[in-house]
Formats: C-alpha cells, sequence, structure tokens
C-alpha cells in the first residue's frame, strides 16, 4: 500500500499597518525607557567623579602624593595612606583570592546538589548581606584579640579578605559552570582525573569570569573604612609600614578623617585624597581588566 503524506498547509496573513505602527512606537517607547535608566544610573557617577576631578585635580602634585603628612594632617602629602591601601588591598587579594577560589570549585565540581552544598549557598548569600560594621567587629574578636595578630595590616587585610570571600566565591562557581561540561566529559572519556580536568581545562578557560569577582573585591577592599577601622588603621601615622605587623594609614580612614575629624583643611585636600583613592581603585581594576581581556582573547571556546 502506498503511504501518502498530507502537507501542512501554510496560510500567509495580511499585515496590519496600523498594528506594525504600533509595535514600532512601543519599541521606540520601551528604548527611551531603557536609556532613561541607564541614564539615571551613570549621571551620577559621572558626576561624582568629575566634582572630584574639578575640586580634587588642583590639590594633586609630587608633594602631596609622595610627603609625609604635616601639622596634624592640614598640610604635606598623603604618602603613608596611599602605601597603606596598596598594603591591604594586597593582603585581602592572597587571602581571599586562594580561598574564595578553592571554594568556589569545590561547589561547583565537587558538591554538587545536596544539602551540605544548599546550606554552604545559603551561608555565603547571608555573609554579603552582613553590614561592614560587623566584619570589623569578626575581625577585632577573632584576628586582633583572638588570633594575637593586634591591630595591624595582617589582622586588617584578612579582615577584608573575609568580608569579600562571598562575591569570588559566587563569581568562580559562576565562571566555572559556564565552561561547557563537554570538555569535562571529553576529559574524562580519557581517563583524567577530575582534578587534573579543573586544573589543565577547566579552570584556565574560567579564569576571565574569577577576575570579575576579583575586580569587584579591589572596589570593594579600598574603599571600606569600617572593617579596618578596628583592626589596623591608624588615625595619623606619618610614617611608612614595614611589616604586615606594623600599623597603617588608608586612604578610605583618611578622607573620614578629614572631613569630619581634622579643623581647617582646605577642600582640595579632602577631594584631592578622594581622587587619588579612585585613582587607586582604577589602577588596580585596569590591571584585573587588561589580565581579563587578554586571557579571554586566548579562550579556546
Amino acid at each position: 500500500m502506498e503511504a501518502r503524506y498530507a502537507l501542512p498547509q501554510f496560510r500567509i496573513e495580511p499585515i496590519d499597518i496600523d498594528e506594525l505602527d504600533v509595535r514600532r512606537r512601543t519599541d521606540r517607547t520601551v528604548g527611551w525607557v531603557l536609556l532613561a535608566a541607564t541614564l539615571v544610573a551613570a549621571v551620577p557617577a559621572i558626576g561624582i567623579v568629575g566634582l572630584l576631578v574639578v575640586k580634587g585635580l588642583p590639590a594633586l602634585s609630587y608633594e602631596f602624593l609622595f610627603t609625609m603628612p604635616v601639622n596634624g594632617m592640614t598640610a604635606g602629602g598623603i604618602l603613608p595612606a596611599i602605601v597603606g591601601t596598596v598594603w591591604l588591598i594586597g593582603v585581602s587579594l592572597a587571602f581571599g583570592v586562594p580561598v574564595g577560589v578553592l571554594a568556589g570549585i569545590y561547589l561547583s565540581e565537587y558538591a554538587g546538589d545536596s544539602k551540605l552544598s544548599r546550606v554552604i549557598d545559603l551561608a555565603i548569600v547571608n555573609l554579603a548581606g552582613v553590614p561592614s560594621i560587623v566584619h570589623a567587629l569578626f575581625g577585632l574578636g577573632a584576628f586582633v584579640l583572638f588570633m594575637q595578630l593586634g591591630t595591624s595590616i595582617l589582622a586588617a587585610g584578612l579582615t577584608l579578605g573575609v568580608e569579600t570571600l562571598p562575591v569570588i566565591i559566587t563569581a568562580t562557581k559562576s565562571a566555572l559552570r559556564s565552561v561547557p561540561h563537554a570538555y569535562r566529559v571529553a576529559c574524562w572519556n580519557l581517563g583524567v582525573s577530575r582534578w587534573q580536568t579543573i586544573r589543565h581545562v577547566i579552570l584556565p578557560n574560567a579564569i576571565p569570569g574569577i577576575l570579575t569577582g576579583v575586580i569587584l573585591q579591589v572596589s570593594r577592599a579600598a574603599g571600606e573604612t569600617a572593617p579596618i577601622l578596628f583592626t589596623g588603621a591608624a588615625f595619623y601615622l606619618p610614617v611608612l609600614p614595614e611589616t604586615v605587623q606594623s600599623q597603617t594609614m588608608a586612604l578610605s580612614m583618611h578622607v573620614y578623617a578629614l572631613v569630619t575629624q581634622v579643623p581647617n583643611v582646605p577642600d582640595s585636600m579632602k577631594y584631592g585624597t578622594a581622587l587619588v583613592l579612585v585613582a587607586v581603585v582604577v589602577a588596580f581594576n585596569s590591571i584585573s581588566i587588561a589580565l581579563r581581556l587578554y586571557l579571554r582573547r586566548n579562550r579556546k571556546w
């Protein structure tokens, strides 16, 4: 018996010109609304940076950047605060990045969908929402008193590292899970162990995404005041830190002190210090972004 197949019947509906015009107007309206929302988010940031540049740029000079503060911080430079901020960022990165990346690898590649992993994920989400002053009290109790590190760069940097762990862990998990699962299957079929697959295949391809979390960590660590207030930042210390056991000034703390605690400080000095803080953050972020772009261009997929 000869098989017969019925071909589908298609009917072309006439285009309603009025309805098409309505759709176009709706698309244009949505586009303008989205543009307005973008401007609402971008204009304040641009305005703040512009204000800092206009009012802070006249204060920038060799003396301001590379000398010690004098006369109770009403004159001189901010070199100890710049060096201290770099120290704090470096210590927080040295602690936060390895711990955060390893935790992200475990949650993404080993833990699976278990009760333990769900509890850990919930703890990470809650940790991300903890106010910075609570992190400061934790750092004071855990690092300064219990571990007897004293008020130092090490204690303050570890506190900042703990505060920024949720960002790095979340970014690591997302980056690892974005790598195609076929890469894992191919390696396992060749007899490669799970750790070898992660180390040589998955992790190199996930590094650009992980660096996104590192960039966010740098920005937050450089701008925090409360976590370092009780753990290692000094109000006025016109000397450069020598080791991680030393106390130090920091740009965020210095801005707060100039604005609220020190009288007769020129406005240009306040804005100049804030501008330098932004420049330090931009410098660290630029290095991370450049490395991320380089690695992304060399990614195999």
